[in-house]
């Protein structure tokens, strides 16, 4: 399982080092991470769960184990106070979900959301924790 997480860790990697094409926004998948938002700000782990590819849906096995792995390594995404949808870049059929969560305590968090269009629709496929943005002078 591991070694599962860090593949995909280092295709996101690989993602965000290599220039991406930017998407006109797609609510369809802005809908899917804001529904997982949602679910999880209900603690409905069986709702999260269904925003799950089937990838993460077999690393995790369990919409216990997945929701226990999100609190742990994502609290800002377990516990949001508020999420913006920055931009949708794809490399290669690969699309990325740029997320900008802003935690409880007011820390900003920006996130790469790796999205796959499955016949239950898009569903998240890996979350990746971004560094911030340059901001210019």
């Amino acid at each position: 399982m591991r070694r599962s997480i860090l593949a995909i860790i280092m295709v996101l990697c690989g993602l965000t080092a290599q220039a991406q094409e930017v998407l006109a926004p797609n609510s369809d998948i802005e809908a899917t991470i804001q529904g997982q938002f949602d679910a999880f700000a209900a603690e409905d782990l069986n709702g999260a769960w269904a925003f799950a590819s089937p990838n993460i849906q077999r690393l995790f096995e369990t919409p216990e184990t997945f929701g226990r792995m999100v609190q742990e390594g994502y609290p800002m995404v377990w516990d949001p106070a508020q999420v913006d949808f920055i931009d949708l870049q794809t490399l290669s059929g690969i699309f990325v979900q740029r997320v900008r969560v802003t935690d409880r305590a007011g820390a900003t968090h920006y996130l790469g959301y790796q999205m796959v269009q499955t016949d239950a629709g898009w569903q998240i496929n890996a979350v990746m924790v971004l560094p911030a943005p340059d901001v210019g002078v």
